[in-house]
């Protein structure tokens, strides 16, 4: 069937971290509850890693940083979740956001159900999902053999990893798996790619469902150079072969990337290569834009 558009899908499924996740959900947010985000939960930095060292638990940041984005009517709630103390006492540097999803996550049985009493009361529409809800983190070998623990010193590392996996070994979330075998379309990226996207990929059992789905797959690459020097060397075509080699599978169908994007290697994938930049951030994705993209990219792929 040919020509049919993101209005017709029934479940669109976004997969990353943080800033690039939620801006594609942002991209889509007229889906409304036809979209969910699965959310990398690995974060062991700044007010995430304070929290998560002092009380346990998920990484909450990328979380609150898609929820930030998809708050379409400003509220005292919506003010509250932004917030980040300043000044230098016990709480400077921390996001009220991290701290509310803290404790509905103590008041929940669930991480899952601490995230919808959220989104009821920031009225998003969209499903957000932790990619796990057992608290975990990320794990890389180095070139000298050397094990480099949690994100933060990972995305630091100037060499790519010889092998990077989760400790301990966690499973997915059960909506995450079931709502990867409904997706229609399912989105990678854009993000940090060791440490946004990989994670969600190293789990096993999501790693098996996206092997099985029969969902349209799609890479969303970075617009701007990446701050992690290791990632920051891989080309496009790297990229896919290492996230192909997790998931244990050729499944990715096309590609949306930049125009000044190397595609050599890519083989025979769909490549929609068109201007993506935001005005105001270039190194963001234009919500508009990528929504145009990821719609040519529908229609050619039918």
């Amino acid at each position: 069937m040919r020509n049919r558009t993101l209005a017709d899908l029934d479940r669109v499924v976004a997969i990353g971290g943080g800033h690039g996740l939620g801006r594609v959900m942002s991209a889509l947010s007229t889906l409304g509850s036809r979209l969910t985000g699965v959310v990398t939960t690995t974060d062991n930095g700044g007010s995430t890693g304070r929290i998560r060292r002092s009380e346990g638990g998920i990484a909450w940041g990328d979380m609150r940083n898609c929820l930030n984005q998809l708050i379409t009517e400003p509220s005292v709630a919506s003010a509250m979740f932004e917030y980040r103390f300043a000044g230098n006492g016990e709480l400077a540097g921390h996001n009220l956001g991290n701290l509310m999803l803290k404790a509905l996550d103590h008041l929940s049985v669930r991480p899952v159900e601490a995230i919808n009493l959220i989104r009821n009361l920031l009225k998003v529409d969209a499903f957000l999902i932790p990619m796990s809800e057992q608290p975990v983190d990320l794990l890389a070998i180095d070139d000298e053999g050397n094990m480099i623990y949690g994100e933060t010193a990972i995305d630091q590392m100037h060499n790519a990893p010889q092998s990077l996996r989760l400790s301990p070994t966690v499973n997915a979330t059960r909506e995450a798996i079931e709502a990867v075998g409904e997706a229609d379309l399912i989105l990678i990226g854009p993000g940090s790619f060791y440490t946004s996207l990989m994670p969600v990929l190293l789990m096993p059992d999501m790693a098996q469902a996206l092997r099985r789905t029969p969902a349209t797959m799609v890479f969303i690459g970075n617009l701007g150079k990446e701050l992690s020097p290791a990632a920051a060397r891989l080309t496009l075509a790297d990229k896919l072969a290492i996230m192909e080699k997790a998931i244990g599978k050729k499944v990715i169908d096309a590609v949306v990337i930049g125009p000044h994007v190397n595609t050599q290697g890519v083989g025979d994938r769909l490549i929609i290569q068109e201007p993506l930049d935001a005005a105001d951030i270039p190194y963001r994705h234009d919500r508009q834009l990528l929504h145009n993209a990821l719609e040519h990219a529908i229609q050619s792929i039918g």
